[in-house]
């Protein structure tokens, strides 16, 4: 349930707070004075897309702010709307994406306004009441319906994908084979190319190598080398280095030269030994190295490229060496897959059926309640073709209206006024809400093209919803006004030439005062009379 609300900067709200009640709240107020900012500050609180042009103009941020309470929990919503549209929001202190936000508190809301109307038009929309209507039954039936489905369609798109595969299998099978043969043939090992071209060097100077280094070698460790000669130097230095810690010095730096140089010499022994300058070596080197670039210039340019060709060469021709095993595996699954379809699609058109004469008839008494006496519906049940199934079934369902005895059932979508279509959708609302996860429902114009005891039979059936629910309503019609537990009247006034909108809950003769304004546009005496006596009549 929603607790309190603050907007701060959206549209013409500088700051305004209000607080909501458990059951039914109406805001009111004269057109243009900010219902609509209203409005939308919730749908960005529920985590709705921003639109940066609510930013109060000289404003760099909207901000909305809630407290809202679920089973027993008080929970703080922020969200803050910059004026490049960009959006941060905290739950409960911590920062969350809109998204997150949405998936948190987005379920317990349930707005209507003018675009669910038009929403009211679509078959589809119409088929998922009929499915809310009924309940459990019908949501399981669906899913099991919209499983088979897609696994239908998974199945389906197996089995083309192999049929194609069949259709190319000879010409895409002889250019694997090729591509096989010719890599195999050579047999190229990873890091092998890399690993020639940093040999080559060394095989075609081997000689000159082993003679600079071997020699290099002698001329430290050979006899009357440099190792000799140190070694007569330290053992100089040895014998007198007691006597100046400064050639102390110098002769440990001497020793540490020594260890450095013999292994110095080691390694160059090593590299010496280890040179080859063998011709033959050298041509199978030179050959390895131009049937390596053969191959990359066929499949290359790099080796990475020859080894992704062999692999997908080899890859190729396993699946289409098995291509007809496979393509029988996979029409089989989308036989299977096809009968699990139809099956589910005939429980879920049943169960359809079964809830279809007392979805219309809840919704023929609901409506005739809200003050359109005579008023009837079907619901038209036309088969798809196959071709034509969908995500929600293999049968159309379409609302039709009959708005007396004497006139024909039409499509809702061509008769219906904005008036009746205001009490179809509420009656439609009052009929499912038990099975609606939303615990607040917000209206929005649900009064349009109504008045008089039309208007009082809408108040009674938002009143009536509002001993279960929360319920928010945007309305002009004082009837609903009346009725209503809280009653917050919106009010907007021109200061220095800036508009600003003020948001007041009213209690008392304030009501009072602004159900008769609503009621004839002034606060004369007969309007605060009349007034008075809707209010003793409806509360």
């Amino acid at each position: 349930m929603l607790d309190e609300l603050r907007v701060k900067d959206i549209a013409l709200i500088e700051d305004a707070s209000m607080g909501f009640s458990p059951g039914l709240t109406v805001l009111t107020g004269e057109t243009g004075a900010g219902k609509t900012a209203l409005l939308g500050a919730l749908k960005l609180l529920i985590g709705e897309r921003g639109d940066s042009t609510l930013v109060r103009d000289a404003a760099s941020e909207a901000r909305i702010e809630a407290r809202m309470t679920h089973d027993g929990v008080e929970h703080v919503i922020t969200r803050r709307l910059s004026r490049d549209g960009r959006s941060r929001c905290t739950f409960d202190d911590e920062m969350v994406t809109v998204g997150a936000l949405a998936a948190r508190i987005g379920p317990f809301f349930d707005l209507h306004g003018q675009h669910e109307h038009q929403a009211l038009l679509t078959v589809t929309t119409q088929l998922s009441y009929l499915d809310r209507f009924i309940g459990v039954a019908a949501s399981q039936a669906l899913t099991r319906y919209q499983q088979a489905y897609q696994q239908r369609r998974q199945t389906l798109e197996q089995l083309e994908q192999l049929e194609e595969t069949a259709r190319l299998s000879s010409a895409r099978l002889q250019l694997a084979e090729i591509a096989l043969g010719d890599i195999n043939a050579l047999n190229p090992q990873p890091g092998e190319f890399e690993q020639i071209e940093q040999q080559l060097p060394r095989l075609r100077n081997g000689e000159q190598l082993a003679q600079v280094s071997g020699g290099a070698f002698e001329a430290i460790r050979g006899e009357g080398g440099a190792l000799d000669g140190l070694s007569v130097a330290m053992k100089g230095l040895a014998r007198i280095a007691a006597i100046d810690t400064e050639l102390e010095r110098l002769s440990t730096r001497l020793e540490s030269l020594l260890i450095d140089l013999e292994d110095l010499s080691g390694e160059l022994r090593a590299y010496r030994d280890d040179v080859e300058f063998d011709p033959r070596a050298l041509q199978h080197a030179l050959d390895r190295l131009g049937q390596l670039e053969g191959l990359r210039k066929r499949y290359g340019p790099r080796m990475e490229d020859v080894f992704e060709t062999w692999h997908e060469a080899a890859d190729a021709i396993n699946l289409i060496s098995d291509i007809d095993e496979r393509r029988q595996l996979a029409q089989t699954a989308f036989s299977e897959s096809e009968s699990s379809l139809v099956k589910a699609a005939e429980q879920l058109a049943q169960i359809r059926e079964d809830g279809r004469r007392d979805f219309v008839d809840a919704i023929t008494a609901s409506v005739q309640d809200l003050a359109m006496a005579g008023a009837s519906f079907e619901l038209a049940v036309t088969p798809l073709r196959r071709e034509d199934w969908t995500m929600t079934g293999s049968y159309r369902y379409e609302l039709l209206y009959q708005p007396s005895a004497n006139s024909l059932s039409r499509p809702l979508a061509k008769i219906a006024s904005g008036g009746e279509l205001s009490r179809v959708m509420l009656a439609l609302k009052s009929l499912i809400r038990e099975e609606s996860e939303a615990t607040t429902l917000v209206f929005d114009e649900i009064d349009a093209g109504i008045g008089g005891i039309t208007a009082v039979a809408v108040a009674q059936r938002l009143r009536q919803i509002a001993q279960t629910h929360q319920v928010i309503a945007v309305t002009h019609l004082a009837q609903i006004a009346a009725v209503a537990d809280t009653h917050l009247m919106i009010s907007k006034d021109v200061r220095d030439g800036v508009a600003h909108t003020t948001l007041t809950t009213v209690t008392g003769e304030e009501r009072t005062n602004e159900i008769a304004r609503m009621l004839s546009g002034s606060d004369d005496d007969v309007a605060l009379e009349h007034a008075r006596q809707l209010l003793s009549e409806l509360v």
